[in-house]
């Protein structure tokens, strides 16, 4: 290394002169003599005297030169030195060489401290388990003896000193077995409360895609549990749970796949079932859940036995992990009488149907059972070949001896890729009134399996907690592996959704809410509509035309059918007939209850026109929204019916006794009189038109002519009658006069009635009435026209334009008291009840409902709310990929 410096400072930029002369170093150990040309003798010797121990460092000052002196020489002789440059690069060099020594003795002490570690855990695993063994077996010495002597011994603790805890136990300090138990069992998200939200995003999506409805390729593993019948499958569910929630029985209680999904909800005590399809609420007493998980696959009939519809139950709960399992009906070998020979391959078929990838099988099998019999081992293998996807789990451990219980999960002879678990799955009796039996059953499990030391070997799993641990790490490990695929798949059908969403609705965006105000405003606008074109007027011309139709019928009935009508222009001013038949029929139009019958009639409208409402757009896509439309508006009418009557009735009582008329009140009265005959007489002659038309002229000639003849007849036969009933009452009785006629009757007339159906008979009659009411209603408008008819004061000559002209004051008296009473008021109050009926009534819920009743919004929202739920999972499912990332990044080598 010296002879190194030597040659940098030798090729440095100052020369070096040899001189022939005697070289003293200043540290004045030696002097070196050689001739002009130093031989390699020399040089060794110049390289041994200028070693590192020596001063050197005056050498490679720049203002002394070493002097070399030849003693052969003369001193005039000198000898120069080629001239050379010092180069910064073999700086690295120096220092790496340099740092040989201590990183080799660097690299031995990690090396050595290494080792060391190895065999101080070694130690303290062998120690540990050496002393459990030990304490487990003092402390069942001491219970042997407890229970063999009648006195108690006292209780001795052994508290092992914290430094020796600390370096003899695996996990560090650590309390009592059963909260090492519970603590192991915990998963490792939720092991700490500011962790617990990590596990939320997978549960999440989860149940966001479990409410798409969309293809296989967005399925996200779950937990299918398979076995046999009586394997103990119910007991295994039931011990993760917690609670007793399983249909059990002998007779197949479960028919029906069980899709459980366990929410760990570590910020609440609350524990509780939830039955989502079924929307029964909270259920706290898991009791009823047992029932109604019962009823449900009761359901299913005998002869099915089997059905593939699944039972979707939650259960929350802070005593429960994140998983997502699946009961199926368990495995037969015999069907029994009453149910169907193929029931053992529909339980093969739908058990195939839910192991496929990408679930994981839980294959349960009792210890005290061959595997070579084993149902589930035999499923599993046809799908799952290499056993990469099945947890074999082995119940009723307590019912073999432990070394062949052992030798089975040792997973020897019919090996699985995760291995096989023993489990008890048998809480003990005395709970002590724990409600959920987790610990009691996993602190009864680890007395079992301490107790038989072949448990505690390696390679053997035991407990229902080393079951929970195993199956939320298969479950996270599943999911990491699907992840990426299920991201695409979730891409594309976003993709999709949104490319629907675009040309379907334009990213038009709605909502329930936005539906249910739309639809009210419509409602209302349609109502108002309504209003504004029934107003007066139109009530006006309703009760007029009852009004009117009243007047023809009381003139049909007093005058037109009266045969001395034909006399009424004739007759004397003072006749008394007349005008007792005039004050009969205006006493007969005003006390006719005219107030009941114009409200009557008036809601009767309102009521057909709010039924056209109700059927048009948008309440024709909501009918129970149109019944309760027409059941508050039929309230509110009949809440003011009586009111409004009863106004009209004490207002039009004044025309019962006395109507006063002036001269333009009669014209007018005249005028819609003549009106109204000339329409009558124009319907009559259209009905009689369209007889002759239907029957035929000379048809309908015939039978009038005979319905004349035979009325003729008849008449002069009751003349005849009664003229010989009064003069020999004593001699015939009744009964044989009536029987006398009816024997003339049917021997000359039943010969002619027989040509003539009875059908066109009564035609003729009804011919016969609208002939004649057309010849009376002709008669009557040449004297409505007549001079006679201009002045009030011949009213008896005309009773239709007087009693016109009382229907026209009745009209006006009654439409102004139900504008008043009853339309305005309902006018007024129908929006505000819309208001509180339809809107202010509704939940959420409802709302919803109510928009889904229509088609089309329904294909709107469920497209929308698609398209936000993928979009949801999509942003859930990239947090998880960069946690994902994350992990594997901080799993990765670390580079020093």
């Amino acid at each position: 290394m010296v002879s190194q410096i030597l040659r940098q400072v030798a090729i440095s930029p100052r020369s070096l002169r040899v001189r022939s002369a005697t070289f003293t170093s200043r540290s004045n150990r030696s002097s070196i003599r050689f001739s002009s040309i130093p031989t390699k003798l020399q040089r060794r010797q110049l390289h041994h005297a200028t070693k590192p121990s020596s001063n050197f460092i005056s050498l490679l000052g720049y203002d002394h030169r070493p002097i070399l002196r030849n003693v052969h020489s003369p001193p005039s002789l000198l000898l120069v030195s080629q001239v050379r440059t010092f180069s910064l690069n073999s700086i690295p060099r120096f220092v790496f060489h340099a740092m040989k020594i201590p990183t080799a003795g660097v690299t031995v002490g990690v090396g050595g401290l290494t080792y060391a570690n190895y065999k101080l855990n070694d130690m303290a695993s062998k120690s540990s388990d050496f002393l459990s063994s030990i304490t487990d077996g003092i402390k069942s010495a001491v219970g042997a003896v407890r229970q063999g002597i009648d006195f108690d011994l006292p209780s001795i603790e052994i508290q092992v000193p914290g430094f020796l805890t600390n370096i003899f136990s695996k996990s560090g300090p650590s309390a009592t077995s059963n909260q090492f138990q519970i603590e192991s069992d915990r998963p490792r998200f939720i092991k700490k409360e500011d962790e617990s939200n990590s596990s939320e995003p997978p549960r999440e999506v989860r149940n966001i895609l479990m409410n798409i409805d969309h293809n296989e390729t967005l399925r996200l593993p779950s937990i299918v549990v398979i076995g046999s019948q009586s394997s103990g499958k119910s007991s295994v569910l039931e011990a993760i749970v917690g609670h007793e929630f399983l249909p059990k029985g002998s007779n197949m209680v479960t028919r029906r796949p069980i899709e459980l999904t366990l929410i760990h909800t570590p910020k609440s005590k609350e524990e509780y079932g939830e039955f989502p399809q079924l929307g029964l609420g909270k259920m706290h007493d898991f009791s009823h859940v047992q029932q109604t998980l019962r009823d449900l696959n009761l359901a299913v009939p005998e002869s099915e036995c089997v059905s593939n519809k699944p039972i979707e139950l939650r259960i929350y709960s802070p005593n429960v992990p994140d998983l997502t399992l699946i009961d199926l009906p368990g495995y037969i070998q015999v069907t029994n009488r009453n149910q169907p020979e193929t029931l053992k391959d529909k339980i093969v078929e739908l058990c195939e149907q839910y192991i496929r990838e990408p679930n994981i099988i839980l294959a349960v099998c009792a210890a005290d059972v061959d595997l070579a019999n084993s149902e589930a081992l035999k499923s599993s293998r046809k799908i799952d070949p290499l056993g990469l996807r099945t947890i074999g789990v082995i119940t009723k451990m307590d019912l073999v001896e432990p070394e062949t219980g052992a030798a089975i999960l040792r997973n020897t002879d019919y090996p699985l890729h995760l291995g096989y678990i023993g489990v008890v799955c048998k809480p003990p009796a005395n709970r002590n009134n724990q409600k959920n039996i987790t610990s009691a059953l996993i602190q009864h499990e680890d007395q079992f399996f301490r107790s038989n030391y072949v448990y505690s070997q390696r390679g053997i799993q035991v407990g229902t907690g080393t079951l929970r641990r195993k199956l939320m790490e298969v479950l996270e490990e599943n999911m990491a592996k699907s992840l990426f695929s299920i991201v695409g798949a979730v891409q594309l059908e976003l993709e999709e959704a949104r490319y629907q969403f675009k040309v379907q609705y334009n990213d038009r965006r709605i909502t329930a809410e936005s539906y249910v105000a739309e639809t009210i405003d419509s409602i209302k606008h349609n109502f108002k509509d309504f209003a504004h074109s029934f107003g007066k007027p139109q009530v006006r011309h309703e009760v007029r035309t009852m009004l009117e139709q009243r007047v023809l019928d009381l003139c049909a009935e007093l005058y037109w059918t009266d045969s001395k009508v034909v006399d009424l222009p004739k007759v004397s001013a003072d006749d008394l007939y007349w005008h007792y038949k005039l004050d009969m029929s205006s006493a007969a139009l005003t006390k006719s209850g005219i107030g009941r019958t114009s409200t009557q009639l008036v809601v009767d409208v309102l009521m057909a026109n709010m039924e056209k409402l109700a059927s048009m757009e948008p309440l024709n896509n909501h009918p129970d929204t149109s019944s309760k439309v027409l059941n508050f508006s039929n309230e509110i009418l009949r809440h003011k019916f009586h009111t409004t009557a009863d106004q009209v009735e004490n207002c039009v009582k004044p025309y019962k006794y006395e109507v006063e008329c002036s001269e333009q009140e009669w014209a007018d009265g005249v005028k819609r009189s003549i009106t109204l005959l000339e329409k009558e007489l124009e319907s009559c002659d259209k009905a009689l038109h369209h007889i002759r038309n239907t029957i035929g002229k000379k048809k309908l000639r015939a039978a009038i002519k005979y319905v004349l003849d035979a009325e003729k007849e008849e008449a002069k036969r009751k003349d005849t009658g009664d003229s010989n009933n009064e003069s020999n009452t004593h001699a015939i009785p009744p009964s044989a006069l009536i029987s006398s006629i009816n024997d003339i009757m049917e021997g000359d007339v039943e010969h002619n009635r027989l040509h003539f159906n009875p059908k066109v008979l009564e035609k003729a009659r009804e011919a016969i009435f609208l002939r004649d009411r057309s010849m009376i209603l002709k008669y009557r408008l040449a004297a409505l026209k007549s001079r006679q008819c201009k002045s009030p004061d011949n009213k008896q000559y005309c009773p239709e334009a007087f009693l016109n002209m009382v229907a026209e004051k009745l009209t006006y008296t009654a439409v102004m008291f139900i504008q008043v009473e009853l339309l305005n008021e309902f006018f007024f109050q129908f929006p505000r009840e819309v208001d509180n009926r339809l809107i202010y009534d509704l939940d959420r819920k409802q709302i919803l409902s109510f928009a889904k009743e229509n088609p089309h919004i329904r294909k709107h929202l469920e497209l929308q709310e698609r398209k936000r739920k993928l979009e949801e999972v999509m942003e859930k499912l990239n947090y998880l990929v960069r946690r994902q990332r994350d992990i594997e990044g901080r799993k990765g080598p670390t580079n020093f």
